[in-house]
Parts: structure tokens; sequence; C-alpha cells
């Protein structure tokens, strides 16, 4: 992989709660994330130059859409003014943006509580594939899985109007983010725990079967985010690989049991070194942008809107905004 560009953030935008976890762009540009109080929060104004900012002497402004009673983590907006929500404790959610109303559209698969929704996307088809990071440990304890590299990652997928999900990848290192190829023919799934994000073919003749899309990342990926059906899909860079960790997990499995349980009990704090990557649809890097020593830790989402991708982070209280390349 060549050597990575600069992430250079403009600013940091505090929005009034903690762990934007996935940051997603409207048509008009607006942001919207959820917080670790259950908020989901729209945020205008992010893209706006400094002179536009200055001419209206007016600061990013947040609006509080609705409360999932839960955590939201993974976002996905819909056409008729909803939001798809992973809520890690409630299951795969539906808000009505118009009056904040949350429904429930999945909460078990084949009698098992989902807990750990990650990620979500809404398919033409009406149905919806999202993601369960692990089925062993809570969001609380997401560090116990990437130790003992559970391998209890899925995706699900929800038939139109069903409320029980099927299971069309078990077996996941981590599952996370989630994002569909221009054409539709395909999902790609990441894969914090193996570095790695995954391809899941939706038709075709290889429909129902998965295979590596792009391998030995530099980081661990977290959300995904595609834009425009062209543009690239970007990938958020939790941390950087860990030499150590990657050992650890040829390590019998009783022995990273024993070190997962030590790992959710230590303090941890992320390391200052932050990336991201765009990817076409070939599994091709078209950028790649990293930052050592940042003062934005642990970047788990990336979307662009105006010429700025914006960051979010399960760490931070707020947002980082930074110019977007050009496109290649």
């Amino acid at each position: 992989m060549e050597r990575p560009g600069a992430l250079v953030p403009h600013r940091y935008v505090a929005i009034g709660g903690r762990g934007p976890e996935d940051v997603v762009a409207d048509a008009r540009g607006r942001v919207l994330t959820g917080v670790e109080d259950g908020r989901i929060l729209r945020v205008d104004g992010l893209a706006d130059s400094a002179e536009a900012r200055a001419e209206a002497r007016v600061e990013p402004r947040v609006e509080v859409l609705a409360d999932t009673g839960g955590r939201p983590l993974g976002l996905e907006l819909l056409p008729e003014d909803a939001l798809l929500v992973c809520d890690a404790e409630r299951g795969l959610l539906r808000v009505d943006l118009t009056d904040g109303a949350v429904r429930v559209l999945a909460d078990s698969v084949a009698g098992e509580r989902l807990r750990f929704c990650s990620n979500v996307v809404a398919l033409p088809d009406g149905s919806v594939c999202f993601t369960v990071s692990s089925r062993r440990h809570p969001l609380d304890h997401w560090i116990g899985d990437l130790v003992e590299h559970t391998a209890t990652g899925r995706l699900l997928r929800l038939a139109p109007g069903s409320d029980t999900p099927e299971v069309l990848l078990d077996g996941l290192q981590f599952a996370n983010g989630l994002a569909p190829s221009a054409d539709g023919s395909f999902l790609v799934v990441a894969e914090t725990g193996e570095c790695r994000l995954t391809r899941y073919w939706l038709t075709g003749p290889r429909a129902g079967q998965s295979e590596p899309f792009a391998e030995h990342l530099p980081g661990m990926p977290d959300n995904l985010w595609r834009g425009a059906p062209g543009g690239p899909i970007w990938v958020a860079l939790a941390g950087p690989r860990v030499p150590p960790l990657d050992l650890l997990h040829r390590a019998a499995p009783a022995v990273r049991r024993t070190a997962a349980r030590v790992a959710v009990r230590a303090p941890f704090r992320p390391t200052g070194t932050i990336g991201v990557l765009a990817l076409d649809d070939t599994g091709q890097v078209v950028h790649h942008l990293a930052r050592r020593h940042s003062g934005f830790r642990m970047v788990t989402s990336v979307c662009e809107t105006g010429g700025r991708l914006i960051l979010g982070s399960l760490w931070e209280r707020g947002v980082a905004v930074c110019e977007a390349p050009v496109p290649k």
C-alpha cells in the first residue's frame, strides 16, 4: 500500500454528547449521528467554510431528532424521512425523523437477543441487511472480542414485512461496517478483528457466497460509508494494526479468553494515530489518509459532504472536519 497522505483536521466541533460512533450525511449536507445517551442528533453547517461561518456569525447547529432509549451505533438514511438505527441494546430500529417516533424492527434472531447490532444498509428490494459484531461480548466489552478473536460476528437480512432476520454470514471477526457496491450486486462487510473487508454476493452466479474484498489493511476497519453510487467506499480505521494482538490471535482459545478477561478490566485509551481509506468496487485503495499524534482519537466513522470529510468517534465528544481529497 502506498505511503498515506496527510489527514489534517480543520477543526473539532463539540456536539453536546459523547461518542458520535457513526456519521452519515443527508442530501442537504447535514450530518446525523447517535451518541452515548441514546439521542439521535442532526448537525447543520459542518461543511461551511471559515469565511461563510464568519459572514453568518453562526457555528454548526445541533438538533435532537429522537432518543432510542439505548445506544445507537450504525445509521442508514431512508428516502421517506426516516432513519434505520443499529442499537447495541435494543436491536434494529426505525426512527421517524418528523416526530422522533422509534419502532423496533427486530430484536432477536432464532430466539437469541440481538445485543450488539453494528451497521446497516437498506437494499432496493426493501430488505435491510445489518451486522452483529459479537454474540459473546456486549458493546461495553468490545475490546474483549477483539482480543479473544471469537469469530461470532454475523451478517443478517430482514425481509420486507418480517420481524425475523435470517443469517447470511456467520463466523465473522467482529463484523462491523457495511456498504453496497455501486451496482447493488454485493455488500462489503468490515471485519474489524481481522483487519479486512469481505465481499458478500447478493446477485449473479455467486449469490450467497463470500470472499475477501481487501485484506491486510493498515488498521482496524470500523464503519463504512458510500455517498453517491459512483463514489468510493469510505472506511474508518479505528486504530492501527497491533502486532502483539496478531500474535495472540494464533494462541490457543483458552489463552485468548484469559487475555480478554484482563483486557476488559484494564484502562483503555486510544492511540493518537487515526486514518481513513477510500476503495473502489474492485477493492483497490484510491485514497489513504492518516495522521499520527492526533488530538482526535479512535475514528469509527467517516462521511463526505460539501468537500469535507466528517469523522465520528466512539471516544470523543464531537466530530472532526477535514478537507476531502481530490477525486482520482
